[in-house]
């Protein structure tokens, strides 16, 4: 009884864990302007995250290349709508294309 006790608990801190750090992407993606043009399960302008998750899902060749994007901007994949740079450095960039690709 004991120890499914203990791995209830450790299942929990590792939700919990997961859900703050997609609540700091979520504070990065807002601060940056990016929620200005996506939403996680919608069009806005830009595509929704999720549909950016599924075009790319299992290529992880592409984090580079869409964090280069983000922060250079780019047009033509996603319609006639092209997205502005950004003014997020490499890291930030890398860390919302991360979490943007890990969404389901």
């Amino acid at each position: 009884m004991k120890a499914i006790y203990v791995s209830l608990l450790a299942a929990a801190g590792i939700l919990a864990a997961g859900a703050a750090q997609a609540a700091d992407e979520t504070a990065l993606a807002q601060k940056s302007g990016c929620l200005a043009c996506h939403a996680v399960d919608h069009k806005v302008v830009g595509p929704a995250y999720k549909d950016v998750a599924k075009k790319y899902a299992g290529n992880k060749a592409m984090v580079g290349k869409l964090a280069d994007k983000v922060m250079k901007g780019g047009a033509g994949v996603w319609g006639q709508v092209p997205m502005p740079p950004n003014n997020v450095s490499k890291a930030d960039a890398t860390k919302l294309v991360t979490w943007v690709l890990s969404l389901k």
